[in-house]
This record gives C-alpha cells, structure tokens and sequence, in this order.
C-alpha cells in the first residue's frame, strides 16, 4: 500500500496524535506483564520526539464498554512508557475534556503525553464524527501506528483521518511490508503453516493462500475436519461436522493449483482436555474412540521440518496443539525453534503464534512477528483496513 508514513511529513512545532496499540495484559494488582506492544511503538514515538513534535498520544485497553473504569486506565502505561523513553509522559485525566486540553495546551516540542483510555467514551467505537472531530481538534496531524486494532473503524483508527493530514508509523509500515510481501512477492519455496482450532476462522486465508503457496501445512484442531472429510474416525477431537464438504474442497483447490497440502500423519492423543491428563501417540488416520486429538506427532514434526528447511519465505498462523498444557506444546515449540533455524524470511501472524515465538525465546530470529492476531487475518484474506484505508496516499 502506497500510504504516506511520518518520514513524509514536516512535524517539527507540530502538535501529533498518535494512535497506539497499548492495549497489554496486566495482572491482578494492574502491573503490566507484557509490555511488546508499548516497546514496538517506542520508534515512531522517539522519531517524533526527536523530530521536535509535540506528541499527544492514545489508545484503548480492555473493554470497558464507553464506561470510565479505573481498572482499564491507562496510567499503569503512561508508567512504563515514562520508563521506557526515559522522561515522563504524563496522563490526562480524559479524552477531549478540560484535563486532556490543558495538557496539550502546555505540551512542548519534544514532550509527549498520554490520553486517557478512548474507549471510556462509548463514541469511540461507534467511530462518531463529533467525537472524532473533537479528537482532531487537539493535533494538527494524525498518525495510526495500531495494527492491531486498524481492522476497525473507530473514531481513533479511522474517523479523525477525515480532519487532519494522516500518516502511518513505524510499525504499520513494517507490517505491510512483511506482510504485503509475503502475499504479493514472496521468495520462493513459499510455505504456509496454518493452524487453530476452526477452518471456518481460517477458510479465507487459507483460500487466499492457495492462490500464492507453494506448500500449506495444517496443523492444530482444524485438521482432523479434514481428517473427518476424507472419512476418518477423529474420536472425541474438535471437529466442524457442518465444514466437511469444504475441507474436501480446499483439498481439491489445492491439487488443482499444484499447492502440496500436507496434514499431520501422527498425533499426540489425550483422554480429556487436561494437563495432566493420560495421552499417547497414534496415527492420525487410526484416532481411538473416546480419545481427544491435542497436539501433532514426533514424525510429523520430522516431516514438516525436512519441508520447511528447503522454505525461502514461511507464513505461519495459530498453534500445532494444545500448547498451554506443557504435554502437548512439543508441536508448536518444534515449528517454532525450526523456523528460528532455517535461512527463510519468516513472517508471524500474531496471536497465538506471536506468544509460542516468544515463550520458545526464538521471538528475535524471526523476520516478522505481528502484532495484531485479527488485524493481520483480515489482512492477508485480502480485506482492505479501515486504519490503514484511511491514510493519506503518497503522491505519484
């Protein structure tokens, strides 16, 4: 996409909202436990400092509903942001009231502040023109740097683009870059892992995919619909009885693309969805009754590794098994120390994925990891992106 990022603008003197994702987990007592989003959008907040902005920055966290709730502020943060960049980011005490104005009434150049959380105020997400009108109304100009969220048409995503110039930042132009990449021009062996519980979440990725592909592999829950397709018994596993007809035809796309589509030939089976529950390995077409399909097999993992190490660009999406349960993460954690081992450019599509990447400590040998699950979907589905639609175009 031929979108305008913060390099192609004047934004010294320049009063700048910028559009996070600070959306981050926190734990009981409100600390922060992962703090990946607020670190990747660390770069275009030092560039605009640096650049003698004055950076007024927002975002949402958790769903309070359009209601003020003190457990879903953003001061835990402003916080670690103020760590972070090294100098304090204060927090307004709103949106667009009299707390938020003063500040950015008093903002310097080279200061940056903090809105407080924009979904407080239910305009947000019905994406109101008085409430995006009144957000522009702080900023002389607008930057979306949350992926994230950009696969929705909120007044902070999307509406306020209607009142000010709009640039994208540092990370939405990574993610179009890897992303569009892999899609549009990948190197080649291209090679897919696709993954989760559903084929109905995944059904137009994957349909996309088999239009660019060399190779898709399945892994997680949604294989055994296709094992169910093709007639076998998948015993008391996740399976999408009203999606066997479609299963069969992503199969049948695939051979008629030349796409080589590979399912898992062995599977680590469990007796009920529990940790420590009794499990065994069997081939995936034999599943025994009663028995829960959790997690790919030793030789499948030899097999899809042997595939990916000829790979030159791999896209993977959603988990090989179970993976919170520590018996039934070797598959995930098998992919991911792979593809930290292959000379390929790999791209994560974020969610679930993102987190395996991480908790293997192989997150800094991948290409790419995305940082917004639904976002990167809709993306590679070939859906256009309210956050990203609405920015300015370079000129040609």
């Amino acid at each position: 996409m031929n979108k305008k990022t913060v390099r192609d603008i004047d934004v010294k003197g320049k009063k700048v909202l910028v559009r996070c994702d600070f959306n981050v987990p926190q734990d009981e007592n409100l600390n922060i436990t992962d703090n990946r989003r607020i670190v990747g959008a660390l770069e275009t907040i030092k560039y605009l400092l640096d650049n003698s902005a004055k950076v007024i920055l927002c975002s949402h966290l958790g769903r309070p509903k359009g209601q003020v709730k003190p457990e879903f502020s953003l001061a835990p943060v402003a916080k670690e942001l103020s760590r972070l960049l090294g100098k304090e980011v204060k927090l307004a005490g709103d949106i667009i009231g009299e707390s938020a104005k003063e500040l950015v009434n008093n903002i310097k150049e080279g200061e940056a502040i903090l809105l407080e959380n924009v979904r407080f105020d239910k305009r947000e997400e019905e994406n109101d023109p008085e409430f995006s009108k009144e957000l522009a109304s702080l900023a002389e100009i607008y930057v979306n740097d949350a992926f994230g969220t950009a696969h929705r048409a909120h007044a902070s995503t999307a509406g306020v683009a209607a009142y000010l110039p709009a640039v994208s930042g540092f990370l939405i132009e990574k993610e179009l870059k890897f992303l569009g990449e892999a899609l549009n021009n990948p190197k080649r062996p291209f090679v897919a892992i696709m993954g989760g519980k559903k084929v109905s979440d995944k059904i137009e990725v994957i349909e996309k995919l088999l239009e660019k592909v060399d190779t898709l592999m399945i892994v997680g829950a949604m294989e055994y619909t296709f094992f169910k397709a093709q007639g076998h018994s998948v015993g008391n596993s996740i399976c999408e009885e009203d999606k066997l007809e479609l299963a069969n035809s992503l199969m049948e796309k695939a051979k008629e693309k030349g796409v080589k589509f590979m399912l898992p030939v062995d599977t680590k089976v469990g007796k009920e969805f529990d940790k420590d529950t009794e499990s065994k390995v069997v081939k995936t077409t034999e599943m025994p009754e009663g028995w829960i399909g959790l997690d790919i097999g030793p030789e499948t993992v030899e097999l899809y590794s042997k595939e990916l190490e000829n790979a030159a660009t791999v896209l993977w999406n959603g988990p090989a098994g179970l993976s919170e349960f520590e018996q039934f993460a070797f598959g995930t954690n098998s992919i991911a120390n792979k593809l930290a081992n292959i000379n390929a450019v790999t791209v994560i599509g974020g969610g679930d994925s993102a987190a395996a990447v991480e908790k293997a400590g192989v997150a800094d040998k991948m290409t790419h990891i995305s940082t917004g699950g639904g976002a990167s979907l809709e993306y590679l589905e070939g859906k256009l992106l309210p956050g990203i639609e609405c920015l300015d175009e370079v000129e040609k």
